[in-house]
């Protein structure tokens, strides 16, 4: 016990030096700075590219930004499979923190939010990890670490996790291919930026259509035996 309380302190400590020094550089983690450097890194790239957004998880740095970057990078397919697997992996390491270390101080940040969250669990279970990476009713990195102090199962919300937030990713992940073809002059770059945006407005209309799609299933009466 007293070795897990030590551990438990080292790794609040780093996380928020991690944090604090991140913050304090991120003009230097521009997307072009960071597709600089990842760049340099060759065939190994893309496992570089899953090590670094499975880092930024954890410490909340924007995502989008990074899927876009993806995108721009690897192309639509792999980026979006890269970003999906480094966000995935990232949101399951902040919901291991939350649940095994980190608990009381993530309880005491996101308190205020962690009532709805536990009701959402305890009713729906996976469904409502799956709801809530369809429609972001909750911001993502604060929402990996409240997950963690819910009773979910870690492969339930591993599983939701990586499956509901591939549509939006992989949304990002061609807008971010489209802004590189339209900066430098691809062919059919207007075809392509004109897709991203249908894409993008399709996973923005997700949360009407899952609404309609709840309330006509809650409004259906049960089948007759």
């Amino acid at each position: 016990m007293k070795y897990t309380g030590f551990l438990r302190l080292v790794v609040l400590v780093s996380l928020g030096a991690a944090m604090i020094w991140i913050w304090s550089m991120r003009d230097m983690f521009d997307s072009q700075t960071m597709e600089a450097q990842i760049s340099e890194f060759g065939m190994w790239a893309p496992i570089v590219f899953i090590a670094a957004y499975t880092i930024a998880v954890p410490l909340c740095l924007p995502g989008s930004l990074i899927t876009l970057l993806a995108g721009a990078l690897f192309g639509p397919v792999f980026g979006g499979i890269y970003a999906l697997l480094g966000a995935t992996i990232g949101a399951t390491l902040s919901f291991l923190i939350a649940r095994y270390i980190a608990g009381d101080l993530a309880t005491s940040k996101f308190g205020g939010k962690l009532g709805h969250i536990k009701e959402g669990v305890d009713a729906e279970g996976w469904r409502f990890v799956a709801l809530v990476r369809l429609v972001p009713l909750f911001p993502f990195n604060i929402l990996n670490y409240l997950m963690g102090l819910t009773a979910i199962p870690l492969k339930h919300y591993v599983l939701a996790s990586f499956i509901c937030m591939a549509p939006g990713t992989g949304a990002y992940a061609y807008a971010g291919y489209a802004g590189r073809e339209a900066a430098t002059g691809g062919q059919d770059f207007v075809f392509k930026i004109v897709t991203a945006l249908s894409i993008l407005a399709a996973v923005a209309l997700m949360p009407l259509i899952i609404k309609r799609w709840r309330a006509h299933f809650a409004e259906k009466p049960p089948a007759s035996s």
